[in-house]
C-alpha cells in the first residue's frame, strides 16, 4: 500500500515539475539573416572618422513595388501598394543613415509638387544621377509545428526576396542588379497544455522584409561610391567659374578639381546606341567659396588654376564641360 502511495505521489511531482522544465518561451520575433558581405572598402570607411566627407551623388528610389500575390486584393488599387512604399522606406533610411548621397524624393513627388502649386512655385527639376529600380518578387508566410509525447510547438515564419537594379540616369544603362533575401518567424508552445499560446503574427512580415533589403543594401552603396562624381559649370563671372554643387555635396574651400571636355558622339552599330567617347582633362580649378542652402540652389565659385578656357568662356557655352574629382 505504501508502494503504491509513494509511486502516487511521484508521478504528481512529476507532472508539476515538468511544464517548470520546459524548454519553450515566450513568443519572440527572430529575424534569420545571412549577414552581407561588407567590402573593405566599405568596412575601412566606416571606421574611419573622416569617411563621410566623400562627395555626394544625387540618388533616387524610382520605383519598388509588390509582384507578388500577397498582400494583393480586388478592393486594394493600383496606388495602394503597402508593402512597395514599405521597401521604398526600409531602404531610403539605409542610405540616408550613411551620410553618402543626396536622396531626392519620387514615390510622393505628387504630393510636393501639390504643396508648392499652393503658393504658384515653379516644379522641382532636380536630376538624379542614378536610381534605383526594385521590386518584392517572393513574400509569404507558413507555419510549421512539432507534437510531443508532453508537448506542442507552432513556429510562424515569414520570408521575402527582392531584386533591385541601379540605372545611370544620363545613358539609361543597367549598372548593377542582384537579390536578397530575407526570413523571420516567432515561436510559441505549451507542455501539459501549460505554455504560451501564439496567435496571427503581422510583425514578422515586416522582419522578413526588412532582413531582405539589409543583406543587399551594402552592395547597392558600394557600388553607387564606385560611380564618379560630377558636376557642371554653370557660368563665369568676375573671373571665376560657376559650378553646380556646393556644402550639402561636401564641396570644401580648397577643394581642387578635373575640368574635363567631353569626348565625341558616336553611334555604337552593335548595340544601335549612341555612345560618348572618353573625355579629356583640358585644366584645373580650385574651390573658393559656396552659396545658397538647399541642394538645388547650391553654386561654387572657383578659381582657375591650370588650363585655356578663353573659348568657353567668349561663348559662354559650357555644355561640352563637366567637373570631376
Amino acid at each position: 500500500m505504501k508502494t503504491i502511495c509513494f509511486t502516487f505521489m511521484g508521478l504528481i511531482l512529476l507532472i508539476a515539475l515538468l511544464p517548470s522544465c520546459a524548454t519553450v518561451d515566450k513568443p519572440e520575433v527572430v529575424t534569420i539573416e545571412e549577414k552581407p558581405k561588407i567590402s573593405k572598402t566599405i568596412q575601412h570607411e566606416t571606421a574611419n572618422i573622416d569617411s563621410k566627407k566623400g562627395l555626394k551623388r544625387k540618388v533616387a528610389i524610382a520605383r519598388f513595388t509588390n509582384e507578388t500575390k500577397y498582400g494583393q486584393s480586388f478592393f486594394i488599387d493600383d496606388k495602394n501598394d503597402r508593402i512597395g512604399k514599405q521597401a521604398v522606406d526600409i531602404l531610403s533610411s539605409k542610405l540616408v543613415e550613411t551620410e553618402k548621397f543626396i536622396l531626392l524624393e519620387r514615390a510622393d513627388l505628387d504630393k510636393i509638387t501639390k504643396e508648392l502649386n499652393m503658393e504658384n512655385y515653379e516644379p522641382l527639376k532636380n536630376m538624379a544621377d542614378y536610381l534605383i529600380v526594385g521590386s518584392v518578387t517572393e513574400f509569404g508566410r507558413k507555419d510549421q509545428g512539432e507534437v510531443g509525447i508532453f508537448s506542442r510547438t507552432k513556429r510562424q515564419i515569414a520570408f521575402a526576396k527582392v531584386h533591385v537594379r541601379l540605372i545611370e540616369v544620363r545613358t539609361g544603362t543597367i549598372l548593377y542588379s542582384e537579390e536578397g533575401e530575407g526570413e523571420a518567424y516567432t515561436e510559441a508552445g505549451t507542455v501539459f497544455g501549460v505554455g504560451e499560446r501564439a496567435g496571427y503574427d503581422s510583425a514578422i512580415n515586416d522582419k522578413a522584409l526588412d532582413a531582405a533589403i539589409t543583406n543587399l543594401a551594402s552592395n547597392i552603396i558600394e557600388n553607387l561610391l564606385d560611380r564618379p562624381w560630377r558636376s557642371y559649370i554653370l557660368g563665369f563671372e568676375d573671373g571665376r567659374f560657376i559650378i553646380a554643387g556646393g556644402k550639402s555635396q561636401n564641396i570644401n574651400n580648397g577643394d581642387t578639381f578635373k575640368v574635363m571636355k567631353e569626348g565625341k558622339k558616336v553611334k555604337n552599330p552593335q548595340t544601335n546606341t549612341m555612345i560618348t567617347l572618353p573625355g579629356n582633362q583640358i585644366g584645373k580649378i580650385i574651390t573658393v567659396m559656396s552659396l545658397g542652402d538647399t541642394p538645388e540652389s547650391e553654386v561654387t565659385l572657383c578659381d582657375i588654376v591650370e588650363g585655356d578656357f578663353s573659348e568657353f568662356i567668349s561663348s559662354q557655352k559650357f555644355d561640352q564641360l563637366f567637373i570631376q574629382q
